[in-house]
């Protein structure tokens, strides 16, 4: 939640209003925008940290908005609810900074007041770095943190599913009873990182358990979202090494006893259009105006806490940190990604941003240029990332959109009420069956 777009110096265009993140009237405006065009969710991303290298801010992230500065999205949903009454809302929160006990108790109040909508992007941290020095700590090793991830998803899934049960709460006026007390049980949790014994004071919600998002591909994110995630956000850029992480988060998913179609992938792109192949072209060079390398480099320090302008640009990406794996392993040939060397990397960064997957033309071309890519890597859908606000979503809204339901690639109108319902189907307000948060407990530690 700040200003700026995906790619760097967009704050800089003239018809970008992101600057005004701080006022609940951009959002609230957005949201409107989104829901009346049948757009599923808006995306709320977050980080305490912030560009850093040799454990000082960079100064160009500071001066040109590259990462910095950040509020905090949570306070935002409940404004977006009261604006809307069918879109979604998914919120990024962290693992490593919030405890379970909380985050449990804060998105299932979110999930009442949104009355079913809300979701939340699980997050182990981004800019580790900067991060755990915010708060006086070592970082955190990155598959610890993934260790430390799931011991609080687990608990929060024992909150949010076993606490209640569906009909504790009776709200019986004439016999005093305002929940059933033999219907509300302590749960108990004695885990690696987090123990507890008491109940979840909410009520259940809407969905009960949010619609669980999740974003990373190292090997040990890709486990994590096969167990626990609904839906998963990938980066785009070469679409052989999209598809495999596809078809490998979908194979571990059905290994660990969910449906295939358990999840929802969708890619970070960017819509650049206009109602000319000429004015896309032209839109599109503007864009690449105000980006540099420098700003590439300073947003894939933030992600990687790695320096490429101090690395030899025409060799090969060396070097790894404990944050961004999944960063890295786009261009260092990991399950399937080209090699590419520093200068690529950076021009990559600087042209597409950290998605890496731009569709550029009139509208029919786009539609061609993303359908093409959903049939190779079998992803259901995308993340649109923004290059000017509100102007890419206008563009995507007005011209994209129409295309794409004519072709009937996109639904018409919300399905059901509760996000989960949007990305899965009318009646699919709940956890499935087969998702562990639904299992009995003795179920869910076995699998621990």
């Amino acid at each position: 939640m700040g200003p700026g777009g995906v790619t760097g110096g967009s704050w800089r265009h003239p018809d970008d209003t992101s600057a005004a993140y701080l006022t609940i009237e951009h959002w609230t405006g957005l949201a409107r925008r989104f829901e009346d065009a049948g757009l599923d969710f808006l995306f709320l991303a977050d980080s305490y940290g912030y560009p850093t290298l040799h454990d000082r801010v960079i100064d160009l992230a500071v001066a040109d908005a590259i990462n910095f500065p950040a509020a905090d999205p949570v306070v935002l949903v409940s404004a977006i609810a009261a604006a809307t009454s069918r879109l979604g809302v998914v919120v990024t929160a962290s693992t490593t900074v919030d405890k379970p006990q909380v985050l449990a108790r804060r998105f299932a109040t979110l999930d009442h007041l949104t009355r079913g909508r809300i979701g939340w992007n699980i997050v182990t941290g981004a800019a580790q770095a900067s991060s755990a020095r915010l708060f006086g700590e070592q970082m955190m090793p990155h598959d610890e943190r993934y260790a430390m991830a799931e011991d609080s998803v687990q608990l929060a899934l024992k909150l949010w599913e076993t606490s209640w049960e569906d009909d504790a709460l009776r709200l019986d006026k004439a016999g005093g009873v305002h929940a059933d007390p033999a219907k509300v049980h302590e749960i108990d949790h004695e885990g690696p990182y987090f123990r507890a014994h008491g109940l979840l004071t909410v009520p259940p919600s809407p969905q009960r358990t949010p619609l669980l998002f999740q974003a990373g591909t190292s090997g040990r994110g890709r486990d994590f979202a096969a167990t626990y995630a609904e839906s998963v956000f990938l980066a785009g850029g070469d679409p052989d090494h999209v598809a495999a992480n596809i078809a490998d988060i979908r194979r571990r998913a059905v290994g660990y006893g969910r449906e295939p179609d358990a999840i929802k992938f969708l890619v970070g792109a960017m819509f650049v259009t206009a109602p000319t192949e000429a004015a896309a072209q032209a839109e599109r060079q503007r864009m690449l105006d105000l980006s540099t390398l420098e700003n590439a480099a300073a947003a894939y320090a933030f992600f990687t806490g790695l320096d490429l302008l101090a690395m030899d640009l025409d060799g090969p990406l060396t070097g790894r940190t404990q944050q961004g794996q999944s960063s890295v392993d786009r261009f260092t040939g990991a399950n399937g990604a080209p090699v590419a060397t520093v200068r690529q990397v950076l021009e990559d960064h600087r042209r597409n941003g950290v998605n890496g997957t731009v569709f550029v033309g009139e509208p029919e071309h786009v539609v061609d240029q993303a359908e093409a890519f959903v049939q190779r890597t079998g992803a259901d859908g995308f993340l649109v990332q923004p290059y000017v606000t509100p102007g890419t979503y206008d563009d995507l809204i007005d011209l994209v959109l129409p295309v794409m339901r004519a072709r009937g690639l996109a639904k018409e109108a919300y399905e059901g009420a509760t996000l989960r319902a949007h990305l899965f189907g009318a009646g699919r307000d709940r956890l499935p069956a087969s998702h562990v948060g639904r299992r009995t407990a003795p179920e869910r530690a076995a699998m621990v």
